[in-house]
This record gives C-alpha cells, sequence and structure tokens, in this order.
C-alpha cells in the first residue's frame, strides 16, 4: 500500500499528531542547518581573517624571521611553530627572491604556488582567506610568509551544536507528548467513543444507546446529531419490529400448514399460495387502513415527539396545500404553518397526555372564510409518545346553527305577522259589512227605505241622484274593492305564515305559481316602491305535467322569494332598458318535474353565483337582505323534497333559477297512487 494511502487511512488523532511531529522535525532540521550555515560564515568572513592578521603581526619580528630567511631548514622550523594553530590550513615561506623555501598543510594537501608572483593567480582560483606577511632577513633582503586560513568548523562546534539539537529534540518531544496528550483528550478519545458507539449500536441492534453529552464543540454538536439519528432509527425500528412481528406471526401460520404439507409438492404449492395471500392481505389492509385515513372528512395527522409529521391524509394535503411527501418528516410549523401559533398546546399534549381542543379557529385560503375545530389527542406506544390533530371544518356547521336562530327569529315575527292578521281581518270585515248595508239603505227596490224617507219628506230618488252626481257609489265600490282585496291579502299571509308539517299532497303547479305571483304582487307594491303587476309575467306551463308531490306552502315560500329576487333584480338596471320581464315556466321531464323561474334583470358575475346557496351571503344593503331567503330556499328543495335547485346567470343578461321536484311517490314516503287521486 503507498505511504500516502496509508497515511490517508490514519485515525484522526494519528494524523495530527504526525503532522505536528513532522513540524517539530522540520523546524528542527531547518534551525540546525541555519545555525551551521550562519557560524561558517561568521568563521569565513570575519574569524578567519582576524586569526590570521594576529599570526601575521607574531611573525613580523625581525628576531623570528631573520633565521628563516637563511635557509630551508630554518624555514621549516618556522613553520613548525605554527602547525599545531588550528585556524591555519597552510603557510609557507618565500625569499627574498620569491623561491618557495618551506611548506606546512593540515589535511588534504593543497596545491600552493612555488613562487611569490603566481600567489595573486593562486587566490583567484582557491576561494579561502590568506594572508601575506612580510619576513626582514639579515641585510636588505625582504621574504613573504602566506598563510591560508581553515575553512572547517572546529570539532567542538559541532559537538556543541549536536548538544544542543538533542535537549531542543528532547524539549520538542516532551512538548509533543503534552500536546498529544491533550489531542488525545479532547478530540481522539471523543471521536472513539462515537465510533465504539456506533459499533456497538451496530453490533447490538440497540437504537436506544446514546452518546453522552461533551463539549460545546463540533464533537459535541455531532454527538447531539448522533443522539437525534438514533432516536428517529428508534422509532422507524419500533415500527418495523411491529410490522416483523405481524409478519412473523402470519410466517407462523404459513409454517404451520408448511408442516402440514411438507411430504408433497401439492403442499407446499398451497403453502406458497396460503402465504403469498397471507401477504396480500396483509399490504390490503394496510391500504385499506390508509384509505380509511384517507377519506376521512376530517384532516388527520400524527406527530412524534419532536413534533415531526409522521402521518397525512389527504383531506390535510387539501387544507394546507402540501403534498404527502413534502409533508412527512418536516416540523409540523413548515408542513402546516396556521398550526404554528398551537406549538405550546401540541407540546403540553405530548409532555401531559391530555386532550387539548379549540373549539372555533378562523382561516381564510384566498377569498373563502372558513372555521375550523381542532382536537390534539396523545400518542403513546412502542414506537415513542407523540400527538394526533384532527382537524374539522365546522363552517356548514356554524352557518346551520346561525341559520336557525334567524329561522326561528323569522318563525316569531311570521307568528307575529300571523296574529296582526288575524287581528286586521276583523275591522276589514266591519268596513265590508257597513259597505253593504249603506248600498242597501240606499237602494230604491227596499219597500222600507221608501216608507222611511216619505216619512221624513225625503225623495229618495233625488237623493240617490244627488249621490250618482257626486260619484257616492264609485266610492263606495272603491271602498268595497280595496276592502276585499285587504282581506284576499290577509288571509294569503295567514296561510303562508302557518308553520309547515311537511305533509306531502299533490299540488298543482300551475295554481301554486299564480298565487305566489299574487302574493308577490302585493308585497312589493308596499315594500319596494314599484309596481310588480307593472312587469310582465310570461306564463310557460307544460299541459302534460300533473299534480307533483310536495308542501304546498314551502313551495310557495320558495317561489316567492325567487320572484321578489327577480323583481329586483329588474329594478337595479339601468334607465331606458328593455321592460322588465319574468317568466315562469313548468315542464315534465321524468322523473322529474320542473319549474323555472327567468328574469331579464342585471345578472350575477361568477364569483357571486357559485355562493349563490350559502347562508347569510347576500349583495344587498345593509337591512335590505339576511342571506337566508335562497339557502333557505336550496334547503327546501334539495332536503325535504329531495330534489334540485341550481341557477344560471350572466351579467346583464339575466338570471334563470331551476327547480327539480322528483314525481315518483316512494322518494318522498308515499305511494304513487295517492298522486292519481
Amino acid at each position: 500500500m503507498p505511504l500516502r494511502q496509508r497515511l490517508e487511512n490514519l485515525p484522526v488523532g494519528q494524523k495530527l499528531l504526525a503532522a505536528l511531529l513532522a513540524l517539530l522535525a522540520t523546524v528542527l532540521l531547518v534551525a540546525n542547518l541555519t545555525f551551521i550555515s550562519a557560524a561558517y560564515w561568521i568563521s569565513q568572513e570575519s574569524m578567519a581573517p582576524q586569526a590570521l592578521q594576529t599570526i601575521g603581526r607574531l611573525l613580523n619580528n625581525p628576531g623570528l624571521t631573520q633565521q628563516a630567511l637563511q635557509s630551508s631548514e630554518k624555514a621549516d622550523a618556522l613553520l613548525q611553530e605554527l602547525h599545531g594553530y588550528s585556524p591555519l590550513r597552510a603557510a609557507a615561506v618565500y625569499d627574498a627572491s620569491g623561491a618557495l623555501l618551506a611548506e606546512r598543510q593540515h589535511g588534504a594537501p593543497l596545491r600552493l604556488p612555488n613562487h611569490y608572483e603566481r600567489i595573486d593567480d593562486w587566490r583567484e582560483n582557491e576561494y579561502r582567506s590568506t594572508q601575506v606577511v612580510l619576513l626582514h632577513g639579515a641585510g636588505n633582503g625582504v621574504g613573504h610568509l602566506l598563510l591560508v586560513a581553515s575553512s572547517e568548523l572546529p570539532g567542538a562546534f559541532y559537538t556543541g551544536t549536536l548538544t544542543a539539537s538533542l535537549g531542543i529534540l528532547v524539549f520538542s518531544v516532551l512538548l509533543w507528548l503534552v500536546v498529544a496528550r491533550q489531542i488525545k483528550r479532547l478530540i481522539t478519545q471523543p471521536i472513539y467513543r462515537l465510533e465504539e458507539l456506533s459499533r456497538q449500536v451496530t453490533r447490538e441492534e440497540n437504537y436506544a444507546l446514546r452518546a453522552a453529552p461533551g463539549n460545546h464543540d463540533e464533537i459535541g454538536s455531532l454527538a447531539e446529531a448522533f443522539n437525534t439519528m438514533l432516536s428517529r432509527i428508534e422509532a422507524r425500528e419500533q415500527q418495523l419490529k411491529r410490522a416483523r412481528d405481524d409478519s412473523e406471526a402470519a410466517y407462523a401460520q404459513a409454517q404451520g400448514l408448511a408442516e402440514e404439507t411438507r411430504h408433497t409438492n401439492r403442499k407446499l404449492e398451497l403453502e406458497v399460495q396460503v402465504r403469498s395471500k397471507i401477504e396480500k392481505k396483509l399490504t390490503g389492509f394496510q391500504n385499506y387502513l390508509n384509505s380509511i385515513i384517507d377519506s376521512m372528512p376530517s384532516a388527520l395527522i400524527a406527530l412524534d415527539e419532536q413534533l415531526y409529521v409522521t402521518q397525512w391524509n389527504q383531506e390535510a394535503s387539501a387544507l394546507s396545500g402540501t403534498r404527502l411527501d413534502e409533508a412527512l418528516n418536516q416540523p409540523i410549523y413548515l408542513a402546516f404553518e396556521p398550526l404554528k401559533a398551537f406549538l405550546p398546546q401540541l407540546k403540553s399534549t405530548v409532555e401531559q397526555h391530555t386532550v387539548a381542543k379549540i373549539e372555533r379557529v378562523t382561516w381564510v385560503k384566498g377569498e373563502v372564510v372558513n372555521h375550523y375545530a381542532l382536537t390534539f389527542y396523545p400518542l403513546t406506544g412502542g414506537a415513542g409518545r407523540g400527538v394526533v390533530i384532527r382537524i374539522d371544518d365546522i363552517t356548514q356547521r356554524l352557518s346551520l346553527e346561525e341559520m336557525m336562530v334567524q329561522s326561528e327569529k323569522m318563525l316569531s315575527v311570521g307568528g307575529l305577522a300571523a296574529g296582526m292578521a288575524h287581528e286586521i281581518n276583523n275591522p276589514l270585515g266591519a268596513i265590508l259589512h257597513n259597505v253593504q248595508n249603506i248600498r242597501r239603505r240606499l237602494s230604491l227596490e227596499l219597500p222600507k227605505n221608501v216608507d222611511y224617507a216619505n216619512e221624513v219628506g225625503i225623495d229618495l230618488q233625488t237623493v240617490n241622484r244627488y249621490l250618482s252626481g257626486r260619484e257616492i257609489p264609485q266610492l263606495l265600490e272603491g271602498i268595497q274593492h280595496a276592502g276585499g282585496r285587504a282581506a284576499k291579502i290577509v288571509t294569503h299571509m295567514l296561510s303562508f305564515s302557518r308553520r309547515s308539517k311537511r305533509e306531502m299532497a299533490p299540488c298543482d303547479l300551475p295554481a301554486l305559481i299564480d298565487q305566489a305571483v299574487e302574493i308577490a304582487g302585493n308585497d312589493f307594491d308596499l315594500a319596494i316602491g314599484f309596481d310588480f303587476k307593472g312587469q310582465a309575467i310570461v306564463r310557460q306551463f307544460d299541459s302534460a305535467l300533473g299534480p307533483v308531490p310536495g308542501t304546498a306552502n314551502e313551495l310557495e315560500q320558495v317561489l316567492l322569494n325567487l320572484l321578489k329576487n327577480a323583481a329586483q333584480a329588474i329594478h337595479q338596471r339601468p334607465e331606458g332598458s328593455e321592460p322588465g320581464r319574468i317568466t315562469l315556466r313548468t315542464r315534465l321531464n321524468p322523473p322529474w318535474a320542473e319549474i323555472q323561474v327567468e328574469d331579464n334583470g342585471i345578472g350575477m358575475p361568477e364569483n357571486v353565483r357559485k355562493r349563490t346557496f350559502e347562508p347569510f351571503f347576500t349583495t344587498k344593503e345593509i337591512g335590505q337582505g339576511t342571506g337566508l331567503g335562497l339557502s333557505v330556499s336550496y334547503f327546501i328543495i334539495t332536503n325535504n323534497h329531495k330534489g334540485q335547485m341550481e341557477v344560471q346567470s350572466a351579467v346583464g343578461q339575466g338570471t334563470c333559477f331551476t327547480l327539480r321536484l322528483p314525481l315518483t311517490g316512494a322518494v318522498i314516503g308515499y305511494p304513487v297512487a295517492h298522486l292519481e287521486t
């Protein structure tokens, strides 16, 4: 294996120690080389020239040099005195004529010049420190002494350098040991502990083990992340164990079948088939449970102890807009942001094992306002603690509750109106009766009237001519007509305000529609300020349609609401538009009897049309509408009569409401033969 690969495979602590050791060795080697180079440079540039100058001054003594110039032996004797001086590498004596008399060298021999005149050329080729000393002999003769400095450092220098290097090495090794101990304590041992823990987890498959908390450094963070990973793996392991237990149970059953059928290939084949069926049943059962959870109208979300998503049904995806694969293993406040405000309640449910309920929460999605009820259930088991969130849409329930309250108010108002109508009937009866008596008292056909007029001296014919001239009979006719009309209105109000017992009976739809038109006309004369009867009422009744089972009062209420809305839509058109027109149709469309109320009013935009039947939704000004008319009408048709109600509209073109009532008696609870009576 290459050295580089071996180094890369070393543990982290050994890598750090090896790097530190290499750094110390490199620093020590560079320091020694630098020290030796500096010493050599100093010896060559400073110490050697100074030593040679000192030797030259010592020898520049006539008493010593005169004899040296006399013969080669004496010159050699002079050089013998200098032989033991260590800075001196070589020395040579030249006589007055420049000839070489004697020479002395230390170490390997040097090629010294044999004549003084060649010294300058020799110096150019020999890179050493040299010194030439004049030697004064007897008489006028002058000789020369050539001194060559040694380029080698003394042995003591090397010994001292080696000793200092050893001391530095020992100190470096001690420092390395101290640093290695700290690295081992702070880095290597925590890593070894994590490694040993991971090996123990792998060896024992015990995911309940946890790393001891360490320092607040990267290794401590690694230990915390390792613990979190172990907790997640432990939860998954619990789930896998449960699944494995189930599969082992199924496997045991399959083994029992295999034991009974081991002697024949047919029995082995049956065992495989049974086991396959069991696995399919387990898979089907799991899919069945998932389908049940996904089919529930409530949003169901399961969280673990850290509030991470573990289960997520389709209603939760529809409500939050987050898909299942995006929500799993995510914090709940990221997967379903509106639940972020309820994190304290969720944590309390996990820690205290209590059920928490939030009765009403309002969330706006787009432009639609919905109301929800939240329930948090604690979840315990082998997979660890957690919480299950159930989110129920209570918008319709709240609307129905408000509608019921409003309906009770309307019923109270209806009862009050019925009482008032009953009280009005009495004076109306007196008015009509008195008008009839006045006309009878003025009649010439009754003898009693003529006799009483003659008795008081009045000509009854003259009185009648006077009354005719003053149009008194026409006034009485108007009073009687107005009173009769008022009595009829009161009769309709009493009939309409009676609470329906929802007893189905055959209804003549054309007659029912005509009566609703008459009531609506009387109502609009007083309430809106324009003549409802002035609108063009177009009747298109199907002659093939006979009596239809239904509750007359409720159907009349629905028709009255539609007629009112049609007249108001026509009234809101801009001036100069075509005349108002309301078309009323009946049609036989088995198995339905259809009623259509169509107008040429202002129409509705699409966003308003979609919310037409929502309770308390109205486009009218405050005080002019409750938003209950069409929702109650929809309830009467769809729930009470098991029919259908739909609307089609376009802005500026008008609106058409279609009611469909079932023709078969079995749908609404009484036999068909009853319809034929």
